[in-house]
C-alpha cells in the first residue's frame, strides 16, 4: 500500500489538512486498511457517531494488497458488538457461513493420551455471584472434571447441541456462546454495512505521509485521490503497519521468549456429508511440535497447525496437519493448498501515537489460541468512540489512557496463553520442554502459580475492572489441566455449593432433552430466521 517513507512536507498540505485538528468540534476520521479489523472498526465508529455530523468517517484500502483474513473465531462479545452497529443475528449467520461456538476444547495438552481432554466453555461456573465454587470442588476432584461440575456447557459441546432454540431472540441465549466464521465472508458483510451507515470507502494505495510540525499526521497522500487529510487516524494495515509501524517506527515488542509460535499453515476442508455435525466448540489438539485448531463451519472445516519454525520445519509441519486429517502426504497434497502465516509473536510498545491508533494485527499478533485477535478489534474500537476526542488536549489524554489499557491486555493474553503450556506434562518433544522452561514463564504468572499452590484463582489476582480472562477462565485451565493446590489445603462444604452442583446436574440433563445440534439450528435459523429482540 505504501512505497514512500514519511516525508515533512507541511509546506504542501492542502488547506484542509493545514485547519486546526477538531475546529468547529469537526472530527474526521481516516481508517488505513480494511480487513476485518478496519470494516469493524469503521461501522463501530460510524453507527455510535451517526447522529453526529461533524464526525466523519472514511476508510481507504488498497486493491493490491489481500487480507490475512485472521480471526474465524470469535467471544461471545461479538454478539453485542454486531447488535451495536445494527446487523440482525439472522442476517450475519447466512451471510457469513457463521456457526455458533460455546468455548474451546482442549486435547492431548496434559500428556499424548487419547482420554486427555478438558473443556474452557464460555459459560460462567454456577452461582459464581454469591460463592466461588472452585473452594469446594476439590472434594469431588476425583469424581468429576471440574468444568463438568460447574457448568453444563461441556455437556453440551460433547453433544454437538447448539446454545439456543429457534424460539430464543437474536443474540439472546440459553449457554453463552459466540461465533465460528467465515473472515472473508465477515469482511464483505462488514463492509457493505459500514457504507450504509455512511463510512466513505477509497480504494487506493498510500505513497507518503505529511505530518503537522508537532509529529502528528496531517494527510495521507494517495496515488490517485491526492492528499487525503483527517483529524484521527486509525491504523489497521495489518502486519505492514504503516503508520505506527513504518512511520512512526515504533517497536514491536516481541514476546516469543515466553510464546515460540511464530508460523501457522492453514487449510479448509470440506464435509465428506453435507450433513455432518458441526461442532459446538473449537478444537485445539496438541501436537509433539505445536497444535492443531479446527472450526467447524455450516459447509467446512478450518483446520491448521500452529507451530515455531525453530523446531519445526514447512514439510514436517506439512506432514503434521496431514496426519491429523488422516490423509497420507500424497493424498494431502493432491486435496489441498495450505496457505503459510508467518508472525513475530509480539505487540507495539505503542499503541497510540499523537493522533494515530493502531487496531489489529498493526498493532499486535500472538498466536490464535483462545481465539483473541477478533476481541481486541471489539475493544479497541469500543474505546476509541467511546472515547472519542474532541480537542488537541484529549487527544494526549486518550492517548495515554488507551496505551496503558491495552498494554496490560496484550501482558495477559501472554500471560494467560502460557499457562496452558506451563501446566503440561508433555515430554515427547523439545519443543514442550521449551514452552514450559521456568525462564520463559512471565513474572507475573510465577507470581500467580505460587499463589495458586494455596487459593484458587480469584478477583484479588486481577485487578482490572473489564479484565479480558476473567477469574473464571483461569480457573477452567487450572483445574482442566489437573493442576490442584497443595494437598494440605482443607477442603470446603456448604449446603449452598452443594445445591448448586445439584442444579448443574439437573440443568444438563434438561438441555441434553431440549436443545437441538448445532446444525439443525442453523437450518432452521436458513429456513425461518431468529426472533427479532
Amino acid at each position: 500500500m505504501m512505497q514512500a517513507t514519511q516525508t515533512q512536507a507541511t509546506d504542501k498540505l492542502t488547506a484542509a489538512a493545514k485547519a486546526s485538528a477538531f475546529a468547529n468540534g469537526r472530527l474526521s476520521i481516516v481508517v488505513v486498511g480494511g480487513g476485518s479489523a478496519g470494516w469493524l472498526t469503521a461501522a463501530l465508529l460510524a453507527a455510535d457517531h451517526q447522529a453526529d455530523p461533524r464526525v466523519s468517517v472514511t476508510l481507504i484500502e488498497s486493491a493490491s494488497v489481500p487480507t490475512i483474513g485472521v480471526g474465524e473465531g470469535t467471544w461471545p462479545s461479538m454478539r453485542a458488538t454486531l447488535a451495536r452497529i445494527g446487523i440482525s443475528e439472522t442476517e450475519f449467520v447466512l451471510s457469513c457461513d457463521a456457526s455458533f461456538k460455546q468455548g474451546s476444547v482442549f486435547r492431548q495438552w496434559r500428556s499424548n493420551t487419547p482420554a486427555d481432554c478438558y473443556y474452557h466453555p464460555f459459560t460462567a461456573p454456577v452461582a459464581t455471584n454469591e460463592l466461588d465454587i472452585a473452594d469446594y470442588w476439590f472434594a469431588y476432584q476425583q469424581q468429576v472434571e471440574f468444568a463438568a461440575a460447574v457448568s453444563s456447557q461441556p455437556a453440551v459441546i460433547a453433544a454437538g447441541l447448539a446454545p439456543k432454540r429457534i424460539a430464543t431472540p437474536e443474540y439472546a441465549f440459553i449457554q453463552n456462546y459466540g461465533y465460528h466464521l467465515d473472515a472473508g465472508k465477515f469482511i464483505a458483510l462488514l463492509t457493505h454495512h459500514a457504507k450504509r451507515l455512511g463510512v466513505q470507502q477509497i480504494i487506493d494505495d498510500v505513497v507518503a505521509i505529511q505530518s503537522h510540525p508537532d509529529g502528528r499526521i496531517a494527510a495521507l497522500q494517495t496515488t490517485q485521490h491526492g492528499a487525503l487529510p483527517g483529524d484521527l487516524f486509525v491504523d489497521c494495515s495489518g502486519l505492514q503497519s504503516l503508520l505506527i509501524g513504518r512511520h512512526y517506527q515504533t517497536p514491536l515488542l516481541s514476546v516469543q521468549q515466553h510464546l515460540l509460535n511464530d508460523s501457522a499453515i492453514a487449510v479448509q476442508v470440506p464435509y465428506d456429508d453435507e450433513q455432518a455435525p458441526i461442532a459446538s466448540a473449537t478444537l485445539a489438539t496438541a501436537q509433539a511440535q505445536g497444535w492443531v485448531w479446527d472450526i467447524g463451519l455450516p459447509t467446512r472445516r478450518g483446520v491448521g497447525f500452529v507451530h515455531h519454525s525453530g523446531h519445526t520445519d514447512a514439510a514436517q509441519a506439512l506432514s503434521t496437519l496431514a496426519q491429523y486429517l488422516q490423509l497420507s502426504e500424497q493424498e494431502f497434497s493432491a486435496r489441498y493448498q495450505p496457505r503459510t502465516i508467518r508472525f513475530t509473536p509480539g505487540y507495539r510498545q505503542q499503541f497510540w501515537r499523537h493522533n494515530c491508533v493502531a487496531v489489529g494485527m498493526a498493532a499486535g499478533f500472538i498466536e490464535p489460541l483462545e481465539a483473541s485477535a477478533l476481541v481486541m478489534v471489539e475493544l479497541s474500537a469500543k474505546f476509541i468512540s467511546e472515547q472519542l476526542p474532541r480537542s488537541l488536549a484529549q487527544l494526549d489524554i486518550v492517548g495515554a489512557r488507551f496505551n496503558q489499557t491495552f498494554r496490560y491486555r496484550w501482558q495477559q493474553i501472554v500471560e494467560f496463553l502460557k499457562l496452558h503450556y506451563v501446566l503440561s506434562t508433555r515430554s515427547d518433544s523439545d519443543y514442550w520442554l521449551a514452552q514450559r522452561a521456568e525462564t520463559s514463564i512471565p513474572a507475573s504468572l510465577q507470581e500467580k502459580l505460587a499463589m495458586w499452590q494455596n487459593f484458587v484463582p480469584s478477583r484479588y489476582d486481577l485487578p482490572m475492572a473489564e479484565e479480558l480472562f476473567p477469574a473464571a477462565s483461569y480457573q477452567y485451565i487450572l483445574y482442566g489441566m489437573r493442576h490442584f493446590p497443595a494437598s494440605e489445603r482443607p477442603t470446603k462444604a456448604s449446603f449452598r455449593a452443594n445445591q448448586a452442583f445439584a442444579e448443574v446436574q439437573q440443568k444438563t440433563q434438561q438441555l441434553m432433552a431440549g436443545l437441538v445440534s448445532n446444525r439443525e439450528l442453523l437450518q432452521q435459523i436458513k429456513a425461518h430466521g431468529l426472533q427479532k429482540i
